[in-house]
């Protein structure tokens, strides 16, 4: 059972296609026919048509009769049989897409032969075939009532029509003891043996196949449903990817470039009169730059380090690095770029033993929260940051006395409280921002495992 995977044109890899072909093995024969019906179904009828012309044209019951009653008859009669034998072909030709009015036709087509040779003349195998058909393509009920409907019409007929005239001639003259005897026994029983067993052995195979393809269908359906399953999640996955990078590269390139514009708005407004900070203020933002991109080389390389060529090794770190003991030098950072800032909580040793998933949420959570107070309340007179481990929870507050030059909603607020909170729900925490006294409070709990480490 062997499905291959495809890969479409952005590169990715689409779950595979389960069909009848690819979940069960096949010979090149077989797999060569079951592409091709069309060729399945002219050697089936070519086969038909060789068998009932043989029978049905040239037996030498055939050309028994010619010799003992002359040739008019005999073509009438060798001439019904073959017109009947194309109209059996054609019929043939058309049993997968109707197959019980094929079934019909063929049952009536033995009738008409049983009438005018004395014989089904191949039609026993016709119908047999037509029967197959029905019982592969329609429900059980349907093929048994078809079955009884040939299987008696035939019968019957064999039984209620009278012999042509120089076939009951013939087989009188074969039997010369038996004159006089009635031969409609004689030809029911001829007629009957291989109506019957042929029209029971196709149906018992046609829903023998029916039944395995059934069973074949639910199972390729339902390795389909698999696939599409996984790829559900593949693309779940991928979308709650792109969306922790997408936090990841806003809270990196927000921050930082926050802490650059800040710095260098300083350095340039002391550039004359204090030309010592303006130095130290241009290489705190050159080292704050430099952070900011080995932080976003990190993200990126998380980003290709499946892809071959890729320029991450095995030894790149999944998740970015900052924890709870980077928080004292990201709050000295802010006091660099500016901000009054009192931090409280930072040494709790606490803090260090937290799971490193839930470290970097906080990190991020008040590196995200500072940055909003840099960018929208520059001016304020102080902010506070406070972090408390409790039994079960870490919680986190920033605090700022708000800046009456802020103008609130600026461009991109809101994409930060965003991020914080789905950091946040991913741990079963909370965020809250909003307004507190003159400025802004954002308060965060995060729910831990006591045990976890």
């Amino acid at each position: 059972m062997a499905a291959h995977d495809r890969t479409d044109e952005d590169g990715l890899t689409t779950p595979p296609v389960f069909t009848e072909l690819s979940a069960r093995p096949l010979g090149p024969v077989r797999r060569f026919l079951r592409r091709r019906p069309v060729v399945v179904d002219l050697l089936v009828a070519a086969g038909f048509a060789g068998w009932a012309l043989l029978l049905g044209v040239g037996a030498d019951s055939m050309y028994s009769l010619h010799a003992r009653f002359g040739g008019d008859r005999v073509l009438q009669m060798q001439l019904a049989s073959a017109g009947m034998t194309v109209a059996g072909v054609v019929a043939l030709l058309v049993r997968r897409r109707r197959p019980v009015p094929v079934a019909v036709a063929m049952t009536l087509l033995g009738v008409g032969a049983l009438a005018a040779t004395g014989a089904t003349s191949g039609f026993e195998v016709g119908a047999a075939v037509a029967l197959f058909t029905v019982a592969t393509r329609r429900d059980p009920a349907v093929t048994w009532r078809v079955l009884a409907g040939t299987v008696t019409s035939l019968l019957l007929a064999a039984w209620l029509l009278p012999l042509p005239p120089v076939v009951g001639a013939l087989m009188a003259g074969l039997d010369p003891d038996g004159a006089g005897r009635d031969l409609r026994g004689t030809v029911w029983f001829q007629t009957a043996a291989p109506v019957v067993v042929l029209a029971l052995l196709a149906v018992a195979t046609g829903a023998s196949v029916r039944n395995r393809r059934l069973h074949l269908a639910a199972f390729v359906e339902q390795a389909n449903a698999v696939a599409r399953e996984q790829e559900q999640r593949v693309q779940l996955a991928r979308a709650s990817e792109r969306a922790r990078i997408a936090r990841e590269m806003h809270d990196v390139v927000a921050h930082s470039v926050s802490v650059m514009v800040t710095l260098g708005g300083g350095a340039a407004a002391a550039l004359d009169q204090a030309p010592d900070r303006s130095r130290a203020a241009l290489g705190e933002l050159v080292a704050t730059g430099q952070g900011a991109l080995r932080d976003m080389r990190r993200v990126l390389d998380v980003l290709h380090e499946d892809e071959p060529g890729g320029a991450a090794g095995p030894g790149v770190p999944l998740t970015p690095q900052p924890g709870t003991g980077d928080l004292g030098a990201l709050t000295d950072r802010f006091r660099t770029a500016g901000l009054a800032l009192h931090a409280t909580g930072l040494d709790d040793r606490g803090l260090a033993t937290l799971p490193a998933a839930l470290q970097l949420t906080v990190f991020r959570i008040a590196q995200e929260a500072l940055t909003n107070v840099l960018r929208h309340a520059p001016g304020t007179a102080g902010a506070a940051l406070a972090v408390r481990r409790t039994p079960g929870s870490v919680e986190l507050v920033v605090t700022d006395q708000g800046d009456a030059r802020a103008t609130p909603g600026g461009a991109g607020a809101g994409r930060g409280v965003l991020g914080m909170r789905e950091r946040a729900a991913a741990f079963g925490g909370t965020v809250e921002a909003g307004p507190h006294g003159a400025g802004w409070r954002v308060r965060a709990v995060l729910p831990h495992a006591e045990g976890d480490a």
